[in-house]
């Protein structure tokens, strides 16, 4: 009985309808990824190679970054592929016929949305576990060639891995930073500078620093050969100037990766880093705060992407003249730059104040999910 009402929902033609779209969903992904892995060879390898990457450590670095752009490269396989195989049905009157016999649209549809839903689970499993993964994982691989590469060239240890003018403001604890440079070899700050503000951020307290680190083990930040200073809030004037060999600031609490993060591309981070970057954005009421808001909830927002170009690849495909499939691979192209003009103006608008960042986020789906809605109702 299980058998026979399993085979009534997977008949002859839904086998047909998934044979034909898997395989070539298969070939798009395949040659898409093939693309992306041609661009990372040529944005990366020369730079790899030149810092002595061994062909092995090259390989490992490649097949590492390949899954960050699978969560971007499955909506646009989708779409290529379904209107490709769903224009060829349409061409050959096999879905005609199959209306012809009674059987309605969506039946006929039905696997397409099922394994839709499918790809939103693995949308939503990419950029919350692989994608982040991959990020981080290539970056950690490409910095750990750098230092290996400063320091055969007989750089300073304090000086392999850095980076430099990093500034930090920690408005909740009322503290500002900044470092001269920062190894992340090391992990130790050089020429360091925290002042300590009052409730109307006015400098009362001052330390510099040669070195700083923070100190995991006593959860705290340890200073070394500095001097403290300190000012009145009222006049500004300096009040008192204490040298020290080390100092030990149990109530410094703030996170060296962090403070890091705040000049990178928000599309370099993983999710992971977007959500604790945006949290003290947010604290900082800092302007950089729309752009990593609209990346982060960008990538949420895409996991219902794949029903959004289900939606627009069927009337497209199954309407109109029966002309060659491969028409439909220049709508996609059209469809995704149409997303793009979504996203750019979304993000400018976000940037700009006039929309909330969740908002911006959600916008472009919100349009191709109105074109899609206007192109189903046609349809029928």
């Amino acid at each position: 009985m299980a058998s026979g009402s399993t085979y009534e929902r997977l008949n002859t033609f839904d086998r047909h309808l998934l044979r034909e779209w898997l395989q070539i969903l298969g070939l798009v992904v395949a040659a898409t990824c093939g693309l992306l892995l041609v661009q990372v060879l040529y944005d990366d390898f020369r730079q790899l190679s030149d810092l002595g990457a061994p062909p092995l450590l090259l390989g490992r670095y490649v097949m590492v970054r390949i899954p960050s752009f699978l969560a971007a490269v499955l909506p646009l396989s989708l779409l290529v592929s379904l209107l490709y195989v769903l224009g060829k049905l349409h061409r050959a009157n096999e879905l005609s016929a199959m209306r012809a016999a009674g059987v309605g649209f969506g039946r006929l549809m039905a696997p397409i949305w099922i394994l839709g839903l499918g790809c939103c689970g693995i949308s939503w499993w990419l950029n919350t576990s692989v994608v982040p993964w991959s990020v981080e994982e290539s970056r950690a691989i490409r910095d750990e060639l750098e230092y290996q590469n400063q320091s055969a060239r007989a750089l300073p240890a304090d000086r392999v891995g850095a980076v430099y003018s990093v500034a930090f403001d920690n408005p909740d604890a009322r503290r500002m930073w900044f470092f001269n440079r920062y190894s992340n070899a090391t992990e130790r700050g050089y020429g360091v500078s925290v002042s300590e503000l009052d409730a109307l951020r006015r400098e009362r307290r001052r330390i510099t620093a040669a070195e700083a680190w923070f100190d995991a083990a006593r959860n705290g930040w340890m200073f070394q050969r500095g001097r403290e200073l300190t000012f009145s809030a009222e006049t500004g004037e300096l009040t008192g100037s204490q040298p020290f060999t080390e100092k030990f600031a149990a109530n410094y609490r703030e996170d060296p990766g962090l403070m890091l993060l705040i000049d990178r591309r928000a599309s370099r981070l993983s999710l992971r880093e977007l959500r604790a970057l945006i949290a003290h954005l947010e604290l900082e009421r800092s302007p950089k705060l729309a752009e990593y808001a609209v990346r982060y909830h960008g990538l949420i927002a895409d996991v219902v992407a794949p029903l959004i170009v289900i939606a627009m690849a069927i009337p497209f495909a199954v309407s109109g003249v029966r002309v060659n499939p491969a028409v439909g691979v220049s709508k996609s192209i059209g469809l995704f730059f149409l997303y793009y003009m979504f996203s750019t103006v979304a993000t400018s608008l976000a940037t700009k104040g006039v929309v909330d960042p969740v908002l911006a986020a959600w916008l472009p789906n919100a349009g191709m999910a109105g074109i899609a809605a206007v192109l189903f109702a046609r349809l029928r």
